[in-house]
C-alpha cells in the first residue's frame, strides 16, 4: 500500500500534484542504495550503489522499475560501494541521458575504490557488472559539484551540505516547484579526528529522506571506543597474536590509522610490533586525503601547518599478501571490510585457528556477509574454496561506523522539523523501531505534526504538494505601474516552474522565443465591380476606404476595411489580405460575407443609391445618446472643442473624434472595439439611402 497524504481532506485533481518517493534499493535494508523522486515531470535518482553481499546482477538495485533514460538527473552522495558501486553499469549499461554530479573528493576516490572493487571481487569476468575501462568511461560523465554551490538542470535546483560521513560525504537539498526534499546518504553529526559534523541546513525540508542504519541504538563515547579499541588492539598483540581490522580502503580507515598511530607513538613498548595498511591504494588514498584537507575538521587543518598527520610514523603499507612476512605479533588493517573476498579474507582464513589471534570488526555490517556472519559467535567458517575451518581467534565488535546514533538523528529532526520523514538504509527491525521512537517523540506536541513512513524497496511513498502559482510581470510591463483596475495583457511564459508575463516585444530579450506574424491571403469568386464591393462593404464596417495612392499597387483599386483588410480585384476574384489575429480574422469572415453578398446582388455602379453627408451634429448628438444607452449617462463627457467626445467606463477611457469618426482607447482594446463599432454602425444607419457612386468616397472620408 502507497502512503498518500491529502490536502484539505481532498486528494487535489492535479496529477502534477503527487511527489512519489520509491527506493530501489535501501528499503528495508542496507546496501545497494538508490532511492528515486518523481514531481512534476521531473525524474531524480539519489546514489547507485551495489548489495555487499550479493554479487552480479543480484547486487544491483531494482532499476527494473524505472525508465533509464527518463532519469533527469542522478546525485551520488559519497564514495562507499553500497551508494555507488553500480553507477558505472547505469551510466555506461542503460540509455541514461541525464546528467550525473558529485563532490570533487568524492569523485576522485570513487575512481580508486571502485579499481579495488574490480579486481578482489571473487567472482567470474561473465559475472562483472563493469569493467575498468568502464569505470574509466564513466568518469568522464561525472561533474562535480562545490558544498552550497547551486545548480539547476531542468527546472531542479539543487545543493549540499557536508555530510560528515566521509571525505566528501554530502547531503542534497532538491528544490522542485518550490517543495524541498533533503537526502542525507549517510552522515554523522559527531566530529572525529579528522572529519566534520555534518551541517545542520539552514532551511527546512518539506521531506527528509534519512539513514537509520543504527535504529535507536545509541553509540560509545568517542573516548570510549577509542580506549576500548586501542586496548584490544594491545591484548591481541600482547599475548602474541595477529590482529586483523577489517576495513575498506578508504574512510574509517584512515580514522583507526590515526588513532593507531598516536596510541603506538605513546607506548615505546609496541614500536618493535608492526602495524601494516594493506590495501594496494593506500599511497593514492593518502594522496586523495592530503589533496582535499580543506574539507576536513579545523584540527586537521591547523595541524597541516606544522606537519602532515597522514604521514604516519608506525604505519607501513602492504600491497599484496606476497609481501607479507608473518612471523610474529602485527597489526594489519586490511580491505575489503565486510571480508567477502581480498587480503582481508585471506588473512582471515589464514590465522582463524589460532585463539591468541584476534579479528576488530571495527564499522557496520550488512546482511550476508562474512564480517556478519562471525559476529554470531559461529564454531567453524567456511573458505572461498568451500573447506570447513574451525573459529579460535577472538571476535570483538567496536563501531567506528561514521553512522548517526538515535541521539544524532532525533536532534537533527527536532531542529529541521520536517513535515515528512522517509526513512531508509537501515535493516527492518532497526528501521520499525526508529519509526515507533520519532512517532511517540512528537505524539504529545500539538505544535508539530510528521508523518513517518519506511517503505520496502519498489514500494512507493505518495505525497500531495499543491503549489501556488505566482507570476512575474516583466520588461516594459512593469515600467510602469498598473492602473487601479486595469487588467495587464501580455504573453504567459512558463519556464521550468517559473511564471513571467511579457509583452510580446520583450520575448527576444528574456527568451529563446521570438513573435512571428502570419499572413494571410484569400481568394473570393467575384464578377462586380469594386464600387458595387465597396458599397456593400460600407454596409458591414462603415469605414471602408479607398486608398487614395493606389497607384502604387500596379494602378489596381485599393479598398481597406476595419483598417486591417486589403481587397483588390484579379481578374474574377478579389485578394483579400491580412495579418491574422483572432480580431482580425473575425473581420475577414464578415468580408467574405459582404463580397459572397454583393456577388448575388443585380445592383450596378449606376443603380447604387445616392449618397447624402450626414449632419455632424445631429449625429454627435444621436452618438452621445447612444453610448449613454450603452454605459451610462455619467460614463460620456461633453465635447471637447466641438470634435471629440470621451467614455469613461471603469476607470479606463476611449476618445471619439466626431469628424473622423476614430477612436482612441490605449487602455483597453475590448472598449476600443465597442465604442467604434457603435460609431460605425451609428453613421452608416443615419446615412440616406439613396446614394450616388460619386459621393461614396467623400461620405466614407466624412
Amino acid at each position: 500500500m502507497a502512503a498518500k497524504k491529502k490536502i484539505d481532506g481532498q486528494i487535489p485533481p492535479e496529477e502534477t500534484d503527487l511527489l512519489v518517493i520509491k527506493p530501489l534499493g535501501a528499503g528495508q535494508e542496507v546496501g545497494r542504495s538508490c532511492i528515486t523522486l518523481e514531481f512534476k515531470g521531473k525524474k531524480i535518482m539519489l546514489d547507485c550503489g551495489i548489495h555487499p553481499g550479493l554479487s552480479g546482477i543480484d547486487a544491483l538495485p531494482f532499476v527494473d522499475n524505472i525508465e533509464a533514460d527518463e532519469i533527469d538527473l542522478l546525485l551520488i552522495s559519497h564514495f562507499h560501494l553500497d551508494h555507488c558501486g553500480a553507477l558505472p553499469w547505469f551510466l555506461l549499461k542503460t540509455p541514461f541521458k541525464g546528467r550525473c554530479f558529485m563532490t570533487h573528493a568524492t569523485k576522485a576516490i570513487y575512481r580508486y575504490l571502485l579499481a579495488d572493487y574490480i579486481k578482489v571481487s571473487n567472482i567470474g569476468t561473465e559475472q562483472m557488472l563493469y569493467t575498468e575501462t568502464d569505470l574509466e568511461a564513466s568518469m568522464e560523465k561525472i561533474e562535480t559539484i562545490n558544498f552550497h554551490e547551486e545548480k539547476e538542470v531542468n527546472g531542479v535546483r539543487f545543493w549540499c551540505y557536508n555530510a560528515g560521513h566521509v571525505l566528501g560525504a554530502a547531503m542534497f537539498m532538491l528544490e522542485i516547484a518550490g517543495v524541498k526534499v533533503l537526502y542525507t546518504g549517510d552522515f554523522s553529526r559527531q566530529e572525529d579526528r579528522h572529519l566534520m559534523a555534518a551541517e545542520i541546513p539552514t532551511l527546512q525540508p518539506d521531506v527528509l529522506i534519512i539513514e537509520s542504519t543504527y535504529g535507536t541504538h545509541i553509540h560509545e563515547k568517542r573516548d570510549e571506543r577509542e580506549a576500548r579499541f586501542t586496548g584490544l588492539v594491545h591484548d591481541i598483540v600482547n599475548r602474541g597474536g595477529r590482529c586483523l581490522i577489517p576495513v575498506f580502503a578508504l574512510g574509517r580507515a584512515q580514522e583507526l590509522l590515526l588513532i593507531l598511530d598516536e596510541y603506538w607513538s605513546n607506548h615505546p613498548e609496541l614500536h618493535d610490533i608492526p602495524i601494516y595498511y594493506a590495501s594496494s591504494l593506500a599511497k593514492k588514498c593518502m594522496a586523495v586525503y592530503q589533496t582535499y584537507i580543506n574539507a576536513m575538521n579545523e584540527k586537521i587543518r591547523r595541524q597541516i601547518a606544522i606537519n602532515n598527520p597522514f604521514v604516519f610514523k608506525h604505519i607501513s603499507n602492504l600491497k599484496s599478501i606476497d609481501h607479507f612476512d608473518d612471523i610474529g605479533p602485527c597489526v594489519v588493517m586490511a580491505s575489503p571490510g565486510m571480508m567477502q573476498s581480498g587480503l582481508s579474507r585471506e588473512l582471515f582464513e589464514s590465522w582463524c585457528t589460532d585463539s591468541k589471534n584476534g579479528v576488530i570488526i571495527a564499522g557496520y555490517c550488512v546482511e550476508g556477509t562474512l564480517a556478519k556472519h562471525i559476529l554470531s559467535e559461529p564454531e567453524e567458517i567456511a573458505t572461498m574454496t568451500g573447506q570447513k575451518l574451525p573459529l579460535k581467534m577472538s571476535v570483538d565488535y567496536i563501531s567506528f561506523s561514521a553512522h548517526t546514533d538515535y541521539q544524532q538523528t532525533s536532534e537533527f529532526i527536532r531542529i529541521l522539523k520536517p513535515p515528512h520523514i522517509v526513512l531508509v538504509h537501515g535493516e527492518q527491525n532497526e528501521m520499525g523501531r526508529l519509526k515507533a521512537a520519532i512517532i511517540r517523540e512528537y505524539e504529545d506536541d500539538p505544535d508539530v505534526h510528521i508523518e513517518v513512513y519506511n517503505p520496502r524497496n519498489a514500494q512507493a511513498v505518495e505525497l500531495y504538494f499543491r503549489g501556488e502559482k505566482t507570476t512575474k510581470v516583466m520588461g516594459s510591463l512593469a515600467v510602469k505601474p498598473p492602473i487601479a483596475g486595469r487588467s495587464l495583457s501580455g504573453v504567459l511564459v512558463k519556464r521550468n516552474f517559473s511564471y513571467h508575463l511579457l509583452a510580446p516585444s520583450d520575448l527576444s530579450k528574456y527568451t529563446d522565443m521570438v513573435m512571428s506574424t502570419v499572413s494571410q491571403r484569400l481568394s473570393v469568386p467575384y464578377s462586380g465591380t469594386l464600387q458595387v464591393l465597396h458599397f456593400f462593404l460600407n454596409q458591414i464596417s462603415g469605414d471602408a476606404k479607398i486608398i487614395p495612392d493606389y497607384k502604387k499597387f500596379g494602378g489596381k483599386m485599393i479598398l481597406l476595411v476595419f483598417d486591417t483588410i486589403t481587397i483588390f480585384q484579379e481578374a474574377t476574384a478579389v485578394i483579400m489580405e491580412w495579418t491574422a489575429s483572432p480580431i482580425n480574422d473575425m473581420y475577414a469572415d464578415a468580408v467574405v460575407a459582404a463580397i459572397l453578398k454583393a456577388e448575388k446582388s443585380d445592383m450596378t455602379v449606376k443603380t447604387l443609391p445616392p449618397i447624402v453627408k450626414v449632419d455632424k451634429m445631429h449625429f454627435t448628438e444621436c452618438l452621445m445618446e447612444l453610448l449613454a444607452e450603452m454605459f451610462g449617462e455619467d460614463a460620456v463627457s461633453k465635447i471637447v472643442r466641438g470634435e471629440k467626445l470621451t467614455v469613461i467606463v471603469n476607470n479606463k477611457s476611449a476618445e471619439v473624434n466626431v469628424r473622423t469618426l476614430e477612436v482612441k482607447c490605449e487602455e483597453d482594446e475590448t472598449l476600443q472595439q465597442m465604442v467604434t463599432t457603435a460609431v460605425n454602425k451609428l453613421y452608416t444607419c443615419l446615412i440616406p439611402q439613396k446614394m450616388t457612386i460619386d459621393h461614396l468616397a467623400e461620405a466614407a472620408e466624412v
